[in-house]
């Protein structure tokens, strides 16, 4: 019962108190370049949420076992290890679009590979890797992380595509009115921390 506690509180500090978009600001680029719509937002957050998963159970595991192996210690590799986990699992999910689903491939365009060096993935692997979390806890972590990307996306896109209907001064037309909604969408999700 205690382990499926501190688990509980992995996960939705992972996703809520801690989101990585809007409390730790890192993956800001397909966050910003991806919620224009609900549909594309929510097909990079899936993408995303498998990508996270997958890279931390694999990270972990490989850290564990291999790169921190009383035998063997090579901790100093684990960035660049990390990063080629990451590359192959979003090569396959690419694959995987292009073949099953044409046209969430196509509106993903380059945010899709650009999965690879979006930092919030390489972030957690190594956050997991700090905290000295084990495997499933590691991967608990990675699983609340890309949901709580994938909120943060879906509210932005559905926040998105009700402005373009407002009526938005000139100055603040575009990136400016995106800016400023992340901007509040943050202060409203540190809330959740207790700071303000």
């Amino acid at each position: 019962m205690e382990a499926l506690k501190e688990l509980l509180i992995i996960g939705i500090g992972a996703a809520v108190v801690n989101n990585v978009v809007l409390s730790q600001f890192l993956g800001l680029c397909p966050f910003f370049g991806v919620s224009k719509k609900i549909d594309t937002a929510a097909g990079m957050g899936g993408a995303v949420v498998f990508v996270i998963t997958l890279a931390s159970f694999v990270t972990s595991i490989i850290y564990k076992y291999i790169l921190a192996n009383e035998a063997i210690h090579m901790e100093y590799m684990q960035t660049i290890v990390f990063i080629l986990v990451i590359a192959a699992l979003v090569q396959f999910v690419e694959m995987f679009l292009k073949k099953s689903v044409p046209s969430l491939y196509n509106s993903l365009g380059v945010y899709l590979p650009l999965i690879t060096t979006n930092c919030a993935v390489l972030g957690v692997a190594i956050i997991n890797v700090q905290k000295e979390y084990n495997v499933l806890e590691g991967t608990i972590n990675g699983f609340a992380t890309a949901v709580g990307f994938t909120i943060a996306i879906v509210l932005m896109a559905g926040l998105r595509e009700k402005m373009e209907y407002n009526d938005i001064p000139k100055a603040f037309q575009g990136f400016p009115s995106v800016l400023l909604t992340a901007g509040l969408m943050a202060i409203a999700f540190f809330g959740f921390s207790g700071i303000i």
